[in-house]
């Protein structure tokens, strides 16, 4: 009591980051007037306020002078208000606001492969605002396509060879195009296509010359005085560029040629190799206007949710602002809760501005509205309700919208700086939906709960049946957090049978800190879900919670059994994988269970709502983690030319081989030599050699120290390494090019192939040092060794080993210069060098060898020396090829695969998405998934891109069946067969499915699984009819199928039939038919004992891991603990076009069993 809200927020908000000061300005009412707003020193920084967000009404005098005198000012203006079920968010940055970066999308990065002048440019080069016979000057880049549109400019960096002068300056380019005829087809993704454009341009331009040539002939030929136009088609060349030479970044660009004239150009043509153009955005000039002026002029005040856009019903709720803006003036104070009265008085007020507004051009009042535009004409009707609604609600404010609206308030702010797209000023976001039961005895009366203002909107019996909500939610990240917070807020989960388990196997880290605000500096290396569900039951301490630490998926269905997912309410994923998401969604699909789902991507994020039976699930979606763009291994071993090619090149090769892969296999064999050479003939042929290498090399290190590696064999081992990835191999693969050279006359070092230098211990650079004391230190982990992480002792080990760098002599060894993307050591060439290793390898006495602990990559923690070995390989690569270094941070996003996170982001679709479980809880599924919303949002991109639409049905899988039999099913769909007294067999159930559905099984397996294992396949059941059978003259008859399956066996039959009875070699080949025969008697008899056997029975023999232990066990706690099994069913109708069925729930009981 007495505590303002802003003093109860104090310390939080002060705790969340000690380097951001917070402070209240006053504890008194102040009226925010010039010397308040204008103050030239706030919280002590020497700088003025660069924004003001306003998050509650304030009365409207004092309201428009405030926005006024902060867009005269320079300060940026934000409102964000929630009032009832009504949000809405006003942006204004004054009339003079530069936006730098209006997406904050990286600016593309080009590797420039050649550059041509061509002095007068072809008609069929068609190059906007050059004309026919003029020079252009034409560069091609390394990328299939730029990406880049016309009047885009790009700053030119590591030109060479003659070209320096024109490094750091702006060219402006445009597209490049082509005319084709129209009847040439050209297809532009074809391989054809695609190798023709690796050729000069001039050769392209010719190649389609003669094309066009004969084309045109042919036209002229067939048409001839007809008058018709030669149809022809414009093509992109998006690995091709113009530069603009005739604007002012031209002529600034010509001034460092060799003339400065108009011969600039010619510069151009000594293009050897190197080169990249540097994307630039042009800053973007905006007005905006003010908040009177936008409550006024805005016509058709945008919605969150699209089709309430286009309908107009933005104006109904920006009209209801101006009422109770003007309510307030009049009455001295804002409407009351479930005030008829007041309601009444404010829809007045709203009928009287729309009318006075009808003539004011481009004012917002109650005119006709078709897909977002004003019709003029008749005024429509006020929406009474909606105005009414948001008049008798006024005074309250759900969780739900706060989220929402901060985090979309808090990301406007930062476009303060210049950096995003603020948006087009207003966007409100209404949300009738919620209010369903307006009787008095249940949204009232109040007395004081935390809990009054969802009480007053969606009532009392919402409030009982969302206490008792059971919500499983996966994952306690930034999401989870977020959610974590608004369950709690909410009272989800207080009741009696009310519960929510939350699960997260990750531990806090210091970079979680800044977007994951449950948890502080002194939660680090804390379980999240412990720490988060701690926190948020000291907000509400009558919160049922249960923080776990277990991984969701198919091996924790001991835990989170059938009983547990029966229970749940809703299962909502705050996830940040697809693999992950994807088995939650599963679940839900077999228990019919809402599912809530939500990712975020930096600015961007989306969310959806998974209905049971009435929407499409996250399945039915084709979604991968395997987003992101392959760079052709030729280029990362021997041609790099962009930063981000070293950086993958020292985390796929360097730090796999020689920290993961590596001392992996070598464990594996040094454990059980056996045992892995087994494993070592299920190995494609490239990865056999690969680790035969491997274990070779870690073996020869022990002997090169004598049997046992310490430190200094680790510096020793660095040193190594140091000397043979960065000065052998580079003197190789230039030596090799230069004997190319030689050999072929032509120049090897064009393009974007970038002769290498090789490092010197002779005369290091400090790079090297920095290489050798993570590497060092990171192979002391390998060999469990103590580490030297003091700089002075490392130096020291240094000076006592007196390292020397070997004489480099050409080794003789074949290097690959070649442009493809094969892997290296795929061929069969080096059979005879495998077997000869696999030979040595047999001899070696494992026991005496060293233990080495293979390192699993971990990005966030800053002692294991992973992101320093990587940065340091990868700028050591980058010496060797010139190519500009990368800083550690960039290093660790890109090898790390960091996503980066926003809090705004996550705030803002956690709020959208708490709405949702609110119209869950009360039941709105019933009257149809369009009650429902889901979200694809860019915070950076402006209101242009807050995309909200109903989510989609429920996709129909068609079967291939004819009525009378079911013709499509959903994924939500299964067929139960209840066995339960008396179990079939296998044999009875595929005669069930043949006789249910009219159609002939193949298989009958576990559904989901992609192996080979079955309980029923018609194959084995054909091999029923296989013989072999012994004739009394000696020879056999062996069914065809059986060669089939045992081909081996063919020439046995063969030379019986061919020797004589008193040959003695037909003993050899009949014992081998015997064996076969053998074979095929078990495989018939096992068939039998599988086909007549319990279904139950014959799933548990096939699928039960055959060796004991922890797989084994489990699998018998989760078979166990069911009374069914799900099936899945491959099958074909009489056509033999192939049917698909849903998935069968197979239900026996283990009592009768």
């Amino acid at each position: 009591g007495g505590v303002t809200l802003a003093e109860a927020s104090l310390g939080e908000l002060r705790s969340l980051n000690p380097f951001c000061r917070v402070d209240i300005l006053s504890k008194t009412n102040v009226t925010l007037g010039e010397e308040v707003v204008l103050s030239k020193d706030v919280l002590g920084t020497h700088r003025p306020y660069a924004a003001i967000v306003v998050t509650k009404l304030l009365p409207k005098k004092e309201l428009l002078q405030l926005n006024e005198t902060a867009r005269s000012n320079g300060i940026a203006f934000i409102m964000a208000i929630t009032n009832g079920v009504t949000s809405s968010i006003f942006s204004d940055f004054g009339p003079h606001h530069e936006i730098t970066d209006a997406t904050g999308e990286p600016t593309q990065t080009l590797a420039v492969s050649n550059v041509e002048v061509l002095d007068e440019k072809p008609k069929l080069l068609q190059v906007e605002g050059v004309k026919d016979g003029e020079t252009v000057v034409v560069v091609t880049v390394a990328q299939n396509d730029h990406g880049l549109e016309d009047g885009d400019v790009v700053v030119l960096e590591d030109m060479r060879d003659g070209m320096e002068g024109l490094n750091g300056k702006s060219v402006t380019v445009k597209r490049v195009a082509i005319a084709s005829p129209t009847a040439a087809k050209v297809d532009t993704r074809g391989v054809a296509f695609k190798t023709a454009l690796a050729l000069p341009t001039a050769a392209v331009i010719a190649n389609f010359e003669r094309q066009f040539d004969f084309y045109k002939a042919s036209f002229d030929e067939e048409e001839g005085d007809s008058g018709k136009k030669f149809p022809v088609r414009t093509i992109t060349i998006f690995n091709r560029l113009a530069l603009v030479l005739h604007d002012d970044n031209g002529k600034k660009l010509l001034e460092n040629s060799s003339n400065g004239s108009s011969g600039g150009t010619s510069m151009f043509g000594n293009y050897q190799s190197g080169g990249l153009l540097n994307q630039v955005r042009p800053p973007i000039a905006k007005q905006y206007l003010s908040l009177a002026t936008t409550l006024e002029k805005t016509p058709v005040p945008q919605m969150l949710r699209g089709e309430d856009w286009e309908l107009g019903k933005g104006v109904d709720i920006h009209l209801s602002i101006a009422a109770v803006l003007d309510f307030h003036e009049k009455e001295g104070h804002w409407p009351r809760l479930h005030n008829e009265d007041d309601a009444t008085q404010v829809l007045t007020l709203a009928e009287e501005i729309s009318n006075k507004r009808k003539a004011i051009e481009g004012a917002c009042w109650s005119q006709n509205i078709q897909y977002g535009f004003p019709m003029g004409g008749a005024p429509r009707e006020l929406d009474e309700k909606r105005i009414g609604r948001y008049a008798r609600l006024f005074a309250t404010e759900l969780s739900g919208f706060c989220a929402f609206l901060g985090g979309a308030a808090a990301q406007e702010v930062i476009k303060a700086s210049g950096k995003y797209t603020p948006i087009d000023q207003w966007v409100h976001h209404d949300e009738g939906a919620l209010v369903v039961d307006e009787c008095k005895s249940n949204v009232g009366p109040l007395f004081g709960s935390r809990y009054d203002h969802q009480i007053a909107i969606m009532g009392k019996d919402f409030q009982a049946r969302l206490a008792n909500q059971r919500i499983f939610l996966v994952g306690c990240g930034a999401l989870g957090c977020e959610y974590l917070k608004g369950l709690a807020l909410m009272g989800a989960g207080t009741g009696k049978d009310g519960k929510i388990w939350v699960t997260d196997m990750d531990t806090i880290e210091v970079s979680n800190l800044s977007r994951q605000f449950l948890f502080r500096q002194n939660d680090v290396g804390h379980p999240k879900s412990v720490r988060g569900a701690k926190v948020v039951q000291r907000w509400n301490p009558s919160v049922n919670i249960e923080a776990l630490e277990k991984k969701v998926g198919t091996d924790s269905e001991d835990h989170f059994d059938d009983k547990f997912w029966d229970s749940l309410s809703v299962c909502w994923n705050a996830l940040d994988n697809v693999e992950a998401r994807k088995y939650t969604d599963a679940r839900c699909l077999f228990f019919s269970k809402p599912l809530l789902e939500s990712g975020t991507l930096g600015t961007k994020c989306n969310h959806e709502v998974i209905l049971p039976f009435r929407t499409s699930s996250y399945n039915d979606g084709v979604e991968s983690d395997d987003n992101e763009t392959q760079i052709a291994m030729c280029t990362l071993r021997s041609f790099p030319y962009l930063p981000k090619h070293c950086i993958e090149f020292a985390k796929q090769a360097y730090f796999s081989d020689y920290f993961e892969f590596g001392p992996d296999v070598y464990e594996n064999f040094r454990k059980d030599p056996l045992a892995f050479f087994e494993q070592l003939d299920t190995m494609e042929p490239g990865d056999q050699r690969r680790s035969l290498r491997m274990i070779k090399a870690f073996i020869d290190l022990q002997e090169e120290a004598g049997g046992n590696i310490d430190f200094n064999g680790c510096v020793r081992i660095a040193f190594n390494r140091m000397v043979k990835d960065f000065r052998t191999s580079v003197l190789n693969l230039c030596h090799s090019a230069d004997e190319m050279e030689k050999s072929s006359g032509d120049k090897f070092w064009t393009g974007t192939k970038r002769r290498p230098r090789p490092v010197d211990w002779t005369n290091p650079i400090p790079l090297l040092m920095e290489y050798l004391y993570s590497t060092a230190n990171l192979y002391a982990s390998v060999w469990q060794v103590q580490g030297v992480r003091d700089r002075d002792e490392f130096q020291a080990v240094l000076d006592e080993l007196k390292l020397e760098q070997p004489q480099w002599e050409p080794s003789g060894e074949k290097v690959d210069l070649s442009e493809g993307d094969e892997e290296e050591g795929d061929s069969g060439a080096g059979d005879e060098n495998d077997e000869k290793l696999k030979g040595e390898l047999y001899k070696i006495d494992s026991s005496k060898l060293q233990p080495a602990q293979p390192q699993e990559f971990e990005k966030d923690d800053d002692l294991n020396f992973h992101i320093d070995f990587l940065t340091t390989a990868t700028n050591m690569r980058s010496w060797n090829y010139d190519i500009k270094p990368s800083a550690r941070h960039t290093v660790k996003v890109t090898a790390g695969r960091i996503i980066p996170a926003l809090a705004t982001t996550t705030a803002m679709v956690c709020g959208l998405v708490d709405i949702e479980f609110c119209k869950l809880v009360l039941g709105l599924q019933s009257q149809g998934s369009d009650k429902f919303l889901n979200s694809n949002i860019n915070l950076a991109a402006g209101s242009g891109n807050f995309t909200t639409f109903a989510p989609d049905p429920a996709v129909p899988i068609s079967t291939g069946l004819m009525s009378p039999h079911p013709e499509s099913f959903t994924s939500w769909d299964k067929i139960e067969v209840s066995c339960t007294t008396n179990e079939m067999s296998v044999e009875q159930l595929v005669q069930y499915i043949t006789r249910s559905f009219g159609v002939s099984v193949n298989r009958i397996f576990l559904h989901g699984d992609t192996t080979d294992n079955a309980i029923f396949n018609a194959m084995d059941k054909k091999k029923l009819d296989w013989k072999i059978d012994f004739e009394e003259d000696g020879k056999v008859t062996v069914s065809d199928g059986v060669f089939t399956q045992w081909p081996q066996v063919r020439m046995a039959v063969q030379m019986l039939g061919r020797l004589p009875p008193t040959s003695k070699q037909r003993a050899i080949f009949k014992s081998q038919v015997e064996k076969v025969k053998v074979a095929l008697d078990q495989t018939k008899e096992s068939f039998m004992k599988k086909f007549t056997g319990k279904v139950s029975d014959t799933y548990h023999d096939v699928y039960r891991p055959s060796e004991e232990g922890e797989e084994q066990d489990y699998f018998d706690t989760v078979f166990k603990a069911r009374d069914y099994v799900t099936l899945g069913i491959d099958c074909y109708a009489e056509s033999k076009e192939d049917i698909t069925l849903p998935c069968i729930k197979y239900m026996f009981s283990h009592t009768k069993n």
